[in-house]
Formats: structure tokens, sequence, C-alpha cells
């Protein structure tokens, strides 16, 4: 039983399973953040462009009497423009982390090419050099 302890507090004492805590965290948040947006927010004004319709009771019900099934349908329109909210959020945001990884890489690239080495006497030299400061010799591009 000692090895399995040990073993589950070394893979819960990993950065990555810390940083998807934190993760979870702020999604459950978010996305507190976005059901409110959709419901009190969006939802109104589709309902108004909809001539007044509130969603809540945009339902079908199948069959007749009080414990007839009813689908409802508002309910899901709702549901959908949350995914919706969530997953555009969520892609512009792994979007503009790409994007600034790939910044951060041409800027390494950059950095990198900057000096080049003197084929006659090995010496460091800039990258647009045409002559070696140090051995004088003329170089080939």
């Amino acid at each position: 039983m000692s090895s399995f302890a040990k073993e589950f507090k070394e893979f819960i004492s990993r950065g990555n399973v810390m940083d998807m805590a934190v993760g979870i965290i702020i999604g459950g948040a978010f996305t507190a953040i976005v059901t409110a947006l959709v419901d009190n927010i969006i939802m109104p004004v589709i309902s108004a462009i909809f001539g007044g319709i509130s969603f809540e009771q945009w339902n079908i019900v199948m069959g007749s009497g009080e414990e007839a099934p009813v689908l409802g349908l508002g309910t899901f329109v709702a549901a959908i423009i949350n995914f919706l909210l969530i997953a555009l959020v969520i892609f512009l945001i792994i979007r503009a982390m790409n994007r600034a990884a790939e910044l951060r890489k041409k800027e390494e690239v950059a950095e990198e090419v900057t000096t080049k080495e003197c084929p006659f006497c090995k010496t460091e030299i800039p990258v647009s050099a045409t002559r070696c400061p140090h051995c004088t010799s003329e170089l080939k591009e």
C-alpha cells in the first residue's frame, strides 16, 4: 500500500496535474460567467428578435395530461450557445498562445543568426562581414 501512496503522491505533485487542476477550477468559474451572459443577456436579445418568445417556455409537449413528457428546446438552444461561446473563447486563447510561441521562436532564430565563423581563422565575426577583421581574409557569401 505504501508504494501505491508514494506513486500517487509523485503523480499529484507533478506540475502538469497542478496546472490541470487550476485550469479546471478556472474553467468552472468561466463557464458560470458564460452561462450568466447567455441566460441574462444573449437569450433575452434573441427572444426579443423572435417576437418576445421566452426560450425557457419554448417547449414541445409530447402527449397530453400533467405528466406528459416535454422537450425543452429553449434550454437546449441556450446550452448550444453556451458551448459555442466557450469554444470560441478557448480557440482565441489557444490561437493567441500559439502566435506568441511563434514570435518567441522567430526572436530566438533572429538572435542566433547575428554571427558566423570565419572559415580561415575560425573566429566569430558578424554575418554581414565581407572581410574578416582578424585575419583580413576575403569572405565569400
